[in-house]
């Protein structure tokens, strides 16, 4: 592999001060798949490219914008200094979307899992992205969050909603892409896999009348077994209405490799602490209880988060603080650092012992959390074909 992108997307990039931009939609001329096998490789699987966004003034607060654009930017930066030895190349794109949350919005890039691979045939699942549930204007599980997502409009859910089949679209390195369409919607950061047929998730962002009506258990599923290549499926129960999310798992629960997953502590302190450490315990139980799709048991090991007192983060701002919202790149480890010098530094060390061929690299964050998310959160790699 010689080259590694990264793609910033967005509907108006950081210095323009138009609200009003308008963008022509790439042109689609794919033909959908809507059958056959895929399988969702490891995220530590080599990676092709990472896709980013940047927030839309309309779907962020003015006070957090410019910061929190900085903030992608210097994740990019992070993420392109293990790419040392190759040619890499950045691209800003104008394609429209107003979140930040590309784990969610975009595209998720797969492999053909019927026995036939070609290694030039790129393909990617557009999971038609619908505010998590049709949560447009999210105010906080309180109803009253300061930073809540503002309400955008009709045209604007709908550039939400194509992004993923956009950047299918215009993703022509080193190949061109193929779209998967899938009878269900689910997002990326609900999925925790380990690229040898286990996935872990939570029923309630899944198995719900906003997400997928009319769907059972079951049936979804059987479409995560045929859209994923996965053999075993460790539900959770989760949580509706905790989060924006009803409980995505990439901030509860991470694979390190096959048979090891991290696990993260939540602080005693932190807005309804009380329901995620319960779900927390409720993910731990169902994993001792468990063995992964090729029989092991699992090996769990714990981060813990920060006080958000000692952060200086106020009672109702759902402030993202778990180090398991982490990147791999190719020969690396993006993680948050929170700027609690005890907790960063544990991190940090837990990381890296985990990962010993791995350079673990910590970017300070605050804005992003302070938004909802962090590392894993904006960021989508791009696998590069099996061989």
């Amino acid at each position: 592999m010689d080259t590694f992108s990264i793609y910033l997307s967005t509907s108006r990039t950081p210095s323009s001060t138009n609200t009003n931009e308008q963008h022509e939609s790439p042109p689609k001329n794919d033909t959908p798949l809507e059958t056959d096998h895929f399988s969702f490789p490891p995220e530590w699987h080599p990676h092709l490219a990472t896709v980013m966004c940047f927030p839309s003034r309309a779907s962020c607060l003015e006070s957090l914008w410019e910061k929190n654009c900085e903030e992608i930017v210097d994740l990019a930066g992070a993420i392109a200094e293990f790419e040392l030895v190759r040619l890499y190349t950045l691209h800003v794109i104008p394609i429209p979307i107003n979140h930040c949350w590309v784990r969610d919005t975009g595209p998720i890039y797969v492999h053909d899992a019927t026995g036939k691979p070609d290694s030039r045939q790129r393909l990617a699942i557009d999971l038609k992205f619908n505010e998590w549930g049709n949560k447009n204007g999210w105010e906080g599980t309180h109803g009253h969050y300061r930073y809540g997502n503002p309400s955008v409009t009709k045209k604007q859910l709908e550039e939400n909603t194509e992004f993923a089949h956009n950047v299918i679209s215009v993703d022509q390195l080193p190949s061109s892409v193929r779209r998967v369409v899938p009878k269900i919607r689910a997002e990326g950061g609900g999925l925790v896999v380990d690229g040898e047929g286990t996935l872990i998730l939570a029923e309630s962002y899944m198995v719900c009348e906003q997400s997928n009506p009319g769907q059972s258990r079951a049936d979804i599923e059987q479409e995560l077994r045929r859209l994923l290549g996965v053999e075993k499926v460790i539900w959770v129960s989760g949580r509706k209405n905790l989060d924006i999310t009803d409980c995505h798992l990439n901030a509860e629960v991470r694979f390190v490799r096959p048979g090891v997953v991290v696990m993260t502590r939540h602080s005693p302190d932190a807005v309804d602490a009380h329901e995620w450490i319960k779900c927390g315990k409720e993910i731990l139980e169902a994993l001792q209880n468990e063995t992964d799709a090729r029989g092991r048991k699992f090996e769990i090991h714990f981060i813990g988060e920060p006080d958000p007192n000692s952060l200086g983060i106020l009672p109702k701002d759902e402030f993202v603080s778990s180090y398991l919202n982490s990147y791999f790149c190719n020969g690396g480890l993006i993680i948050p650092a929170f700027r609690s010098d005890t907790h960063d530094q544990k991190a940090l060390e837990t990381w890296q012992f985990l990962l010993p061929d791995r350079k673990v690299r910590q970017v300070p964050l605050r804005t992003i959390p302070l938004s909802g998310g962090v590392i894993h959160c904006v960021t989508q790699q791009g696998p590069a074909p099996e061989v």
